[in-house]
């Protein structure tokens, strides 16, 4: 039906990556693999998007990267289309008859997560210095089984930091420098306990 709906399978399986993944920019080749299209197919969609104003591009290290525009008129409820994202008070919910995301959190098997984000080079702004944030009581077993299979997916290696929510709460309230450098990072926050990003 979705797909009836927005014109093509490519567009649907494109808007679902970047809505479900706010602040994180992704270049052709890397999209390509993500949703199993065909390379000129999701470049002519990408140029349709683009035009529409629904995604922005930069050009990085030779490199053409897109993500989601969060100021596009439709942005809220295309976000909750496509993102599963929760609407904001007051307004309107929008639901699809198929499901969008999974409501699987693969989080969990970590153990009890506060905050978890990816920063680095998922959002390409390396102030942190980290690519994923995890806050809370983690399993290291699971976590490690966790990072080898993001970085198999990813095809890079992630950097990434473990700390206990006292720990964490314990270095904002000193203003610690590589705490103030994650929260001035631009990320993709996977789980948020506290509002610690409220805006992001």
């Amino acid at each position: 039906m979705i797909e009836q709906l927005f014109g093509s399978k490519t567009r649907v399986k494109l808007l679902k990556l970047f809505y479900s993944n706010p602040n994180r920019s992704f270049y052709v080749r890397e999209i390509t693999r993500k949703i199993d299209e065909q390379i000129n197919s999701v470049r002519r969609e990408l140029a349709n998007l683009l035009s529409i104003g629904i995604i922005t591009s930069d050009d990085t290290g030779n490199k053409l990267y897109y993500e989601v525009n969060q100021k596009f008129d439709f942005h809220d409820p295309l976000a909750q289309i496509f993102g599963g994202a929760k609407p904001k008070k007051g307004t309107k919910t929008v639901t699809a008859s198929e499901p969008v995301t999974s409501n699987a959190d693969p989080l969990k098997v970590l153990g009890n997560v506060e905050l978890a984000l990816y920063t680095g080079q998922f959002t390409r702004d390396d102030r942190s210095g980290i690519d994923f944030l995890l806050v809370g009581d983690i399993n290291q077993t699971q976590l490690t089984k966790y990072i080898d299979e993001l970085e198999q997916k990813e095809k890079k290696e992630i950097r990434y930091t473990v700390f206990s929510l006292e720990d964490f709460q314990y270095r904002q309230q000193i203003k610690d420098r590589f705490i103030a450098d994650i929260l001035a990072s631009k990320v993709q926050v996977l789980a948020d306990k506290h509002n610690i990003f409220p805006e992001k």
